[in-house]
């Protein structure tokens, strides 16, 4: 460990050694000058921010992990290199974006994903491969292009951003990517060592070794330079024309300024116009029969007519655009749809989750295992699944129904009025949990393969009995002809 971490030393001096004989022979123009808070933006900042502990430590990261990988691909050759040479190509293109942020000011969220764009370009790529007709190495493919989201920690600007920590978002996303390397690992367990080599060496690339160095440097995200140049996209051509000039706010006669004069001349002639009366002079005098609160037809009931046509106004919508979207590969989110009778979630994995929110008579197909379900502030609104890992949860719904056609260890009911759940055979030890809701019905399979289905109410009142220094709770049954 003391020896990496003199090696690093000797070559961060060496190179601000060479940035300062360069700087030397210019005229001083370029000597390096770190202030307090690390500022890089003088005409050798590049330099200086390339010679950055971080940066040199991400090199390393780079030529001892990334290297293997590489390795092992090459033994393999064909769609698994291409796609391993992109996934180099993803760390290289972070390098450059942590070089530039210790130039750059932090940018506001239309800036930031211009600035992230060069890497984005990078993952789409890894992820175009993934797309099509599968082929013999579809697993490969998969897991290397969807570890690249783990590159995505650095786009963390603060527990509001609606990221987890960097440290975690590395975690987090390997495990997209690890149900993919998994199966490598068992196809070629007792096949090819090559292959197993390349996903052992994909995993250690993310855990330990980004995870670690984000740990050491970027536990709290990106540090941007407070006094450096503003944020932007690289630009990758020549500039185009520049924009039409928009239409001033305001006419040019409107925009000329008025003396001072011409102002006392205008005001004198409004107050000389009321003291004179000259302006009030045209207008009738209001009698007490004209009065509202005299008039025989303005009385104080509201008609039913009037009645009528104020119901029939339409309401304004507060909800917002219809969404069904896979965010970040691990949660599918289902929203505002109205209406829609033929939602269908195919492409899904265990380590994905679905959210439903907001959504009025439509009925929504979950076909594959995914790990969570949950349906919020839904009404009328049907769900059908397969299976799911944890749980399925209902909160805030009303008339909800909704189908497993496979297993669930959990269903979950919250705040709920109306929730008819269908269990088939395979899911009849499912646990069902209810707080605060009303009319639950499961319905289960006969006893017979033909036999009809059968209701189960599921009780909403309960006696709460002090008992032996303890309350004993029991469902309220009732009895009558």
């Amino acid at each position: 460990m003391e020896e990496d971490l003199i090696k690093r030393l000797e070559a961060a001096v060496t190179r601000l050694e060479g940035i300062s004989s360069s700087g030397n022979g210019g005229g001083g123009g370029g000597v390096v000058t770190l202030s307090r808070g690390g500022d890089f933006s003088t005409g050798a900042g590049a330099d200086a921010a390339a010679s950055d502990p971080s940066i040199l430590a991400y090199e390393d990261l780079i030529s001892q992990c990334v290297g293997r990988i590489l390795t092992a691909a090459e033994k393999i050759g064909g769609p698994v290199l291409d796609v391993t040479k992109i996934v180099a190509e993803a760390f290289a293109a972070q390098k450059e974006l942590l070089v530039r942020i210790k130039q750059t000011q932090k940018p506001d969220m239309a800036g930031l994903a211009g600035f992230l764009k060069p890497l984005n370009d990078v993952t789409m790529k890894a992820d175009a491969m993934t797309q099509g007709r599968r082929s013999d190495y579809f697993n490969h493919l998969k897991a290397a292009s969807d570890s690249l989201s783990a590159l995505a920690w650095i786009a963390f600007t603060g527990k509001d951003c609606g990221m987890s920590m960097p440290i975690a978002h590395v975690e987090e996303s390997w495990q997209m990517a690890e149900f993919y390397s998994n199966k490598v690992l068992v196809e070629y367990r007792n096949k090819d060592a090559n292959h197993v080599e390349w996903a052992k060496a994909l995993k250690e690339l993310y855990l330990p070794g980004l995870r670690d160095y984000v740990k050491s440097h970027y536990a709290l995200g990106p540090v941007w330079n407070a006094s450096g140049k503003p944020a932007s996209a690289p630009a990758k051509g020549p500039p185009g024309p520049p924009p039409a000039p928009s239409a001033p706010l305001f006419s040019s006669e409107s925009s000329k300024p008025s003396s001072s004069s011409n102002q006392k001349q205008g005001m004198s002639a409004v107050f000389q116009q009321l003291s004179s009366g000259s302006v009030t002079s045209g207008l009738k005098k209001v009698t007490d029969d004209m009065k509202t609160k005299n008039r025989a037809d303005r009385s104080g009931a509201v008609s039913a007519i009037e009645k009528e046509t104020r119901s029939t106004k339409p309401a304004v919508s507060k909800t917002g655009p219809p969404k069904m979207e896979l965010q970040m590969g691990r949660k599918w989110a289902v929203e505002n749809q109205i209406g829609k009778k033929d939602l269908i979630i195919s492409e899904c994995d265990s380590k994905q989750s679905v959210y439903v929110f907001g959504c009025k008579d439509s009925v929504l197909q979950i076909q594959g295992k995914v790990n969570n379900i949950t349906i919020d502030k839904c009404t009328k609104m049907g769900v059908v699944f397969t299976d799911v890992v944890a749980a399925f949860e209902i909160v805030n719904c009303t008339n909800v129904e909704v189908q497993c056609q496979g297993s669930a260890p959990t269903v979950s009911v919250d705040n709920t009025t109306g929730c008819q759940l269908y269990l088939n055979k395979d899911s009849l030890e499912t646990a069902i949990t209810t707080a605060k809701s009303s009319e639950i019905n499961v319905m289960v399979p006969g006893a017979s393969p033909d036999g009809d289905w059968v209701e189960h109410a599921l009780p909403q009142q309960y006696n709460h009995v002090f008992t032996e220094g303890k309350f004993e709770t029991t469902p309220v049954s009732h009895s009558g002809a």
